[in-house]
């Protein structure tokens, strides 16, 4: 275990480049099962949700090069279909690899996946859309076995909006006889960037980006090589414009992305009246010293709502603004309860219910120790602690590693002062 201290009260200023998405990496890293050819993944995280991603992949039989931005995956021979008990636990994407399991060999077997425990995270939906491809399910009290003789395509309604559940289908789906029709699928610009993987691998699939995808399976066919680059992760750049925000900062983010896809939030930051200039040509985002931040309210949505993943640094923003906003995030009840923490640094807020809260700015925030609760909720504290007067120590850093790559060194060439112990 590890623990960042913090010394804050200094306003951020410099420049730094923005990593890969964490939640397109790790679908495109699952995909590679796909092929039995060589496939190359540009622009990875340097997180620990890619690590332990990759040794799952090792523990079913690809073989990893990594030359450190790159990877490239093998998987010319699938020597296992279940997914390590350990390893499983640790990472909820680790579900992904269920669907390409299936569209290789017909089984897969997983323990119920971990990772953050921010409220009730159903596997159901995935479950459901393997059954209605064709799946047969068995539970033992602690895995879940899949196994079918042949997938069928088949018009699928997915009753939650879910990402994974979307990916997961998908990828199952490109081996399925006949056309699956996904309808109510997730539309964020990494489903995009995870077809577009697919497409460069010979499958056939459209409408992504959209609510409703089709997929035309190709039975018993494998994927040929391909090369694709992670889009850029706009959870990185929602953290590191709120940490200038409220550190009265004046920094300069590279690698940014598409104005599609940083539309939630640079929509959001006007609300809260943060300062800045995006420049689509160059993909930069300059974020300004911001004289008066004003009070917004934050509601989590899907695509092209904002995002959940952004909601706790976005809690820590108003803490700063003038008047109150209300925090709703609908989809995780355990989202909020890092609250506590910034109620304990000076935060003014007030818990509604398990998924609102009320908070009242502008206020002060002193130093504290805390743990991190889960690996967003980390992240908020850390721009918290670099608001604060006085040095924070944040435990448990690694949770933070999970989806931030070397946030201690972006922030110290920021200007922050910040250690890992």
């Amino acid at each position: 275990m590890s623990q960042f201290r913090i010394t804050g009260g200094k306003p951020l200023r410099g420049e730094i480049t923005i990593s890969g998405r964490k939640n397109a990496a790790l679908k495109l890293l699952a995909a590679a099962l796909l092929s039995a050819e060589p496939v190359t993944i540009h622009n990875l995280p340097a997180i620990g949700d890619v690590a332990t991603l990759v040794e799952i992949l090792n523990s079913l039989g690809v073989e990893s090069h990594s030359d450190g931005q790159s990877l490239t995956l093998i998987a010319r021979d699938i020597t296992s279909t279940e997914i390590p008990n350990e390893l499983g636990r640790k990472l909820r994407a680790s579900l992904v690899c269920v669907g390409p399991l299936l569209a290789r060999t017909g089984r897969a077997s997983f323990p119920h996946p971990g990772g953050c425990v921010i409220g009730k995270r159903s596997i159901e939906p995935h479950l459901d859309a393997f059954r209605h491809l064709g799946a047969r399910i068995d539970f033992d009290g602690t895995t879940y076995h899949l196994s079918t003789d042949g997938l069928r395509g088949s018009e699928i309604y997915l009753k939650e909006k879910s990402v994974t559940a979307t990916e997961n289908l998908l990828m199952a789906a490109v081996a399925a006889e006949g056309s699956t029709i996904i309808i109510n699928a997730a539309e964020e610009t990494h489903i995009t960037n995870l077809c577009d993987f697919l497409r460069s691998m010979g499958y056939d699939i459209h409408g992504d980006g959209t609510s409703t995808i089709t997929v035309h399976g190709q039975p018993g066919r494998l994927g040929h090589g391909a090369e694709t680059t992670v889009i850029s992760d706009e959870i990185e750049v929602g953290t590191y414009a709120v940490a200038a925000a409220v550190t009265q900062g004046d920094i300069l983010l590279h690698k940014v992305g598409t104005r599609r896809e940083l539309l939630p939030i640079l929509s959001k930051l006007d609300d809260f009246q943060v300062l800045y200039e995006y420049d689509e040509g160059q993909q930069t985002l300059h974020v300004l010293p911001s004289p008066t931040i004003t009070a917004a309210d934050v509601q989590t949505n899907p695509w092209p709502g904002f995002p959940a993943d952004l909601q706790s640094p976005f809690t820590v923003l108003a803490t700063q603004a003038k008047g109150t906003s209300l925090v709703h995030d609908w989809m995780y009840e355990g989202r909020l309860y890092f609250v506590d923490l910034l109620q304990k640094m000076g935060a003014t807020i007030t818990i509604c219910d398990p998924h609102r809260a009320l908070v009242s700015g502008p206020t002060p925030l002193n130093h504290s120790s805390s743990i991190t609760p889960d690996l967003r909720a980390g992240a908020a504290l850390v721009v918290a602690a670099l608001a604060a007067e006085g040095t924070s120590v944040i435990e448990h850093a690694e949770l933070i590693d999970r989806g931030y790559a070397r946030i201690e060194e972006n922030l110290r060439a920021l200007g922050a002062d910040i250690t890992r112990e």
